[in-house]
């Protein structure tokens, strides 16, 4: 039988805090909540593999490393509200729910969204929202956020998401680059205008609905 304490220790104290992951708020949630909770059956006992994670209708939970890095650039605070974009199997919402005032969890499957809500249900988490609708959408009724985070690589960030982003917000994605890779990039709208800079370099599997169209344009 998996001892998922000491799975959850060893993530943190392996994959986490030696990769630069230094906000003892975003560490502390990480060394908490039960990833294994998260993730089908048949897949709880490698729930804290340092790589992206199956889990199902070819989709994936963020490798832990890079989730925990996008998370820590976008600095939730325990007033901002957050769009959490691919929340498949409800662990990034959960642990943004933790952080923030409130979450949005966008899903654009109806079984992964069902499954997410009851996920989170039973950790008690009651300032998160699961939606199902198109990803590259956003959610517009909740707009303006003062975080999305989107949960995988992306050509680009449609101008429907960027718009949602509160001024002074931030956002987190792993976009596409001209050599073929992953840049992990932080958006930020300042006096109206969203500009962005390059954090690190990662490769996550791709997230559905995102065919480059209506591109934001910095």
């Amino acid at each position: 039988m998996t001892d998922f304490a000491a799975a959850r220790y060893f993530m943190v104290e392996g994959q986490i805090r030696p990769n630069k992951v230094t906000d003892h708020r975003l560490v502390d949630v990480l060394s908490e909540l039960p990833r294994e909770a998260f993730v089908p059956e048949s897949a709880r006992g490698v729930a804290y593999v340092d790589d992206d994670l199956p889990i199902g209708k070819g989709r994936f939970l963020l490798e832990p490393m890079v989730f925990a890095r996008m998370l820590q650039a976008v600095a939730v605070q325990e007033t901002d509200r957050v769009l959490d974009v691919g929340a498949a199997g409800g662990y990034s919402t959960a642990v943004l729910a933790r952080l923030a005032g409130s979450v949005v969890g966008l899903d654009c499957d109806e079984d992964l969204t069902a499954a997410a809500a009851a996920a989170l249900a039973g950790q008690g988490i009651t300032n998160a929202k699961l939606v199902t609708g198109p990803l590259a959408e956003g959610y517009a009724q909740g707009a303006p956020y003062d975080v999305i985070v989107i949960e995988g690589t992306v050509p680009e960030v449609p101008a429907a998401i960027a718009e949602q982003l509160a001024e002074e917000g931030r956002l987190v994605a792993v976009v596409q680059g001209g050599r073929g890779v992953g840049e992990v990039r932080l958006f930020q709208r300042t006096g109206g205008v969203v500009s962005s800079r390059i954090l690190f370099e990662a490769q996550p599997h791709g997230l559905p609905g995102f065919e480059k169209k209506a591109s934001f344009v910095f």
